[in-house]
């Protein structure tokens, strides 16, 4: 048996927290489904492993916030009084889990209950998979090595200039090698100084605030996919306007920065227009040609009159050092830039990462899906509800006239 995996229920990504606060005022009865896949081929989860996926979650599902920790969220000025005193009753539940070994990876899982609950689930859940799988399927210590001398290449590369990348964030958690390396790259990545460069922050909010960095997260993908398709009234294809009009009755100008490829960036360009993007700070790009995507969103805030030198592109897709360089010096002098690199700092070892997600995949008894800029990201088990969306976002498309 290992040691516990998730020791604090502040060990998640901040942007659970964003979307958290905003389920919890907005759509607390809303229900979902969500499902685990491993998009690796040649992986396989012995009966062992899944005995310990189990027996991590039930330990995760026996946390409770600390005092300290919600006093910690409670300074952050986005969240609210309320929000904190719902967490302080709040807890997950194992009941919430289904999990098997009847999967062709040789791992299912399935969580179902309120959004409340089950969005809170995805990212230890994740860590706990990737933990268990490369503690046991490995030498750790052979792997922790080479983690270490990967980090130092990196860092000196910081050190030296080859990486020039303006602000950027770690945002490795869900797919991290351990908690141990992930802390390990933090702290490195924090005490170090570079030109051209600078680390701000990470997505995981108990490591950010063990270490005094900034918790940095707003939506995903699970938020427009919920909010947009969730309700059986809505026309999927404008996902997006609901998505983005239930955020800002949330945080007014606070907290925004909008997620654009949940049902491909062109349809949501066409929800984002000068009010959204007057309050939304800057866009996160998350699949398809950054260069292209990004010349793109400055050529969209330049025809509403909005100088793209005030707004922030914030790239988070498969991301490493040399590629977020290529970008950084693509669009310098022309916007803002941020990026999130996640596994290239989190899960860097001489074996192949796992890539692994957990998806919505119903909401309140309905089939939703992702349909973002390129093929293989998303995650449904209707073939036709995805023909369904499709047809909605073609058609509108086709024929909405501004």
């Amino acid at each position: 048996m290992l040691q516990q995996i998730i020791n604090s229920l502040l060990e998640t990504d901040a942007y659970k927290f964003s979307m958290g606060q905003a389920i919890y005022h907005q759509f607390s009865a809303y229900k979902t489904t969500w499902s685990f896949k491993c998009r690796n081929e040649d992986v396989h989860f012995t009966k062992e492993m899944v005995e310990e996926i189990k027996r991590q979650i039930q330990l995760y599902c026996g946390l409770r916030f600390k005092e300290d920790e919600l006093m910690y969220l409670n300074s952050i000025k986005w969240i609210k009084g309320s929000y904190v005193d719902f967490l302080r009753l709040w807890k997950p539940r194992y009941e919430d889990f289904t999990i098997t070994d009847d999967a062709p990876c040789g791992l299912s899982i399935e969580t179902k209950g309120t959004w409340l609950n089950t969005s809170m689930y995805e990212i230890p859940t994740l860590a706990i998979v990737n933990e268990v799988y490369f503690r046991m399927a490995y030498d750790y210590d052979e792997l922790m090595a080479s983690f270490r001398e990967r980090l130092a290449a990196k860092l000196e590369g910081l050190r030296n200039g080859t990486y020039e990348m303006g602000p950027f964030s770690e945002f490795g958690m869900r797919r991290r090698f351990s908690g141990e390396a992930e802390e390990m790259a933090i702290l490195a990545l924090k005490e170090g100084s570079y030109e051209g460069s600078t680390f701000v922050g990470t997505s995981n909010v108990y490591l950010a605030k063990k270490h005094n960095v900034v918790p940095i997260g707003t939506m995903a993908h699970e938020w427009i996919m919920c909010v947009g398709q969730g309700n059986h009234k809505h026309n999927p294809a404008y996902s997006n306007w609901y998505a983005l009009d239930a955020w800002v009755k949330e945080y007014g100008v606070l907290n925004g920065t909008a997620l654009t490829d949940t049902i491909t960036t062109d349809c949501f360009l066409r929800d984002f227009q000068l009010t959204y993007s007057t309050l939304f700070s800057g866009v996160r790009h998350d699949s398809g040609d950054p260069f292209m995507w990004g010349d793109k969103m400055i050529a969209h805030y330049q025809s509403l009159g909005i100088d793209p030198k005030q707004k922030t592109l914030l790239f988070s897709d498969s991301l490493n050092f040399e590629r977020a360089t290529e970008i950084y010096r693509y669009f310098k002098g022309r916007t803002k830039i941020a990026f999130g690199i996640g596994t290239y700092i989190a899960n860097d070892t001489k074996v192949e990462p796992l890539n692994i997600v957990m998806k919505t995949t119903a909401c309140n008894g309905m089939d939703v899906a992702k349909l973002s800029d390129v093929k293989g990201k998303g995650m449904c088990k209707s073939e036709e509800y995805i023909h369904y969306l499709r047809r909605c976002i073609e058609w509108r498309m086709n024929n909405q006239t501004d």
